[in-house]
């Protein structure tokens, strides 16, 4: 259950964030460099590696990009909300640190 979980959060994540001009924006608006570039590249790793996960291939292997995806997403997103108190940080942070601690559990799964 926790492979399809995470399967389908990081697929539909990832595809919304290619349709989704809303999404798009709020990317490109982080100041990143060449954003564009890096929204394609980051929704084509969540495609991929969900689509890995789902399919039990390269499990552990595909827990990498996503892990690295979630702390990118963590520090540029939701750490800046601490200034506004705990609460509204860990509210707006629930989602990501849930995928961060079962992509963990992936990780470790023999």
């Amino acid at each position: 259950m926790i492979r399809y979980s995470i399967a389908y959060v990081f697929i539909t994540s990832g595809v919304m964030k290619l349709v989704s001009d809303e999404l798009g924006s709020y990317f490109i608006s982080l100041g990143l460099p060449f954003p564009l570039y890096l929204l394609y590249a980051v929704s084509l790793i969540e495609i991929v590696c969900g689509i890995l996960i789902l399919a039990n291939k390269q499990v552990k292997n595909a827990t990498i990009p996503l892990i690295t995806i979630m702390a990118a997403a963590l520090l540029l997103t939701k750490i800046p909300l601490l200034h506004t108190g705990f609460m509204p940080f860990a509210f707006n942070a629930r989602l990501d640190l849930i995928m961060l601690v079962l992509l963990f559990i992936l990780y470790k799964r023999p």
